[in-house]
């Protein structure tokens, strides 16, 4: 079996579960969202934190999710969530998406936010999605491309984030361009009708640049990939402050914008 990552490029610190907190079907899977339908069986890959999960699953009741992470104790972290919703249509299941234990043709849908960016073998993984898809479901990813990612003011801090960002993710075994790639792997991975798309998170009023900017300077200073950073040599503690002062300067500018790229595809099985 192939391996994923041991190291899990952006961690689960509080400022990384707080951006991944804000994710909604709306914001996340709109490009999915047409195609969901009530009594609907869905499985979602990297569910993290839940909080998509939680909204896909109310758009399928009375069908049922299942929820898959590598570990239980980050799937701590959607039982939470499913609780706290009052949530009762998911399951929760430990995997790892390159070899899911998990019967073939189960999910009219097969569901996967910004992981396939972080897994050893992207083609792999899609592989076992669409194995695990019932004939005539759909096989949806969404993941971002860092390279593809775009703001004003050009400060010179941020230019450094991206290439230390990219730089880590890439030793760590992922691929942070991932979204360009995406139609490249599907049809890799033997899907032969795939619909690709592409759509943006952007950031360009006060309150959404402060938050955006001030969980990229937590993430940058705090987090896993702060202490993947340092450990490799990379960057210093100095180096990241810096940084993360950066990103906080660009929120306060009055014309920031800031928009980040993801890729998106449905493989109809």
């Amino acid at each position: 079996m192939v391996a994923t990552p041991q190291v899990y490029t952006h961690g689960h610190h509080e400022s990384v579960l707080r951006s991944h907190r804000r994710r909604t079907v709306d914001n996340s899977a709109g490009y999915l969202r047409p195609h969901l339908a009530p009594g609907m069986t869905l499985l979602d890959l990297g569910c993290g934190p839940g909080t998509l999960t939680v909204g896909l699953a109310q758009r399928v009741a009375p069908g049922r999710v299942t929820a898959v992470e590598l570990t239980d104790d980050i799937l701590r972290l959607a039982r939470r969530q499913a609780a706290a919703s009052a949530q009762d249509n998911i399951d929760f299941h430990v995997a790892d998406v390159h070899a899911l234990d998990l019967p073939d043709a189960a999910f009219d849908v097969v569901h996967a936010h910004q992981l396939l960016q972080h897994v050893a073998d992207p083609v792999a993984a899609l592989r076992e999605m669409r194995r695990v898809c019932r004939p005539g479901g759909i096989v949806a990813v969404r993941d971002g491309d860092f390279g593809a990612f775009t703001w004003f003011p050009l400060l010179g801090e941020l230019e450094e984030w991206l290439r230390l960002y990219r730089n880590q993710a890439r030793a760590n075994g992922g691929e942070p361009d991932a979204g360009r790639r995406l139609l490249s792997w599907a049809n890799a991975a033997g899907f032969t009708e795939v619909t690709a798309t592409a759509s943006t998170w952007c950031f360009a009023s006060p309150e959404d640049k402060r938050w955006w900017a001030g969980t990229w300077a937590d993430r940058v200073s705090r987090s896993g990939l702060a202490r993947q950073l340092m450990a490799s040599g990379a960057a210093t503690g100095e180096d990241l402050r810096r940084i993360a002062a950066g990103w906080r300067a660009w929120a306060e500018a009055p014309d920031a914008w800031f928009a980040a790229v993801h890729g998106e595809l449905r493989c109809h099985r």
